[in-house]
């Protein structure tokens, strides 16, 4: 499942996300926030190629629990993990070619 326009409905645990197969970039944001609504199309272009690459679109908020577990301030920011474990992480990307770099190195 690459590239995902939507926010899922019901965020998964944080047990589910340390389970999960393979590479996953986990991106946390809101769907009125400025800064994702300016990272969508670097973070759409970063992975619309990238059919290994799981990506999970969570809204993020207060008491939200999956994004206090991993330290989430602001927004957007990408946790690349891979089988579960976080190598990198990106917060309010500007950059194309680092989320192009940072989504290669996780499919690599």
């Amino acid at each position: 499942m690459p590239y995902s326009a939507q926010h899922l409905a019901q965020p998964p645990s944080r047990d589910d996300v340390d389970r999960l197969p393979g590479a996953t970039v986990v991106e946390f944001g809101t769907p009125w926030c400025g800064h994702c609504q300016r990272a969508q199309p670097l973070i759409e272009a970063a992975l619309k190629d990238q059919a290994g690459v799981a990506h999970v679109k969570v809204e993020d908020g207060p008491g939200q629990r999956l994004g206090r577990s991993f330290g989430v301030k602001l927004w957007p920011t990408l946790v690349f993990l891979k089988n579960g474990q976080e190598v990198q992480r990106l917060v309010r990307p500007q950059d194309g070619q680092a989320l192009q770099e940072a989504v290669q190195a996780l499919s690599a």
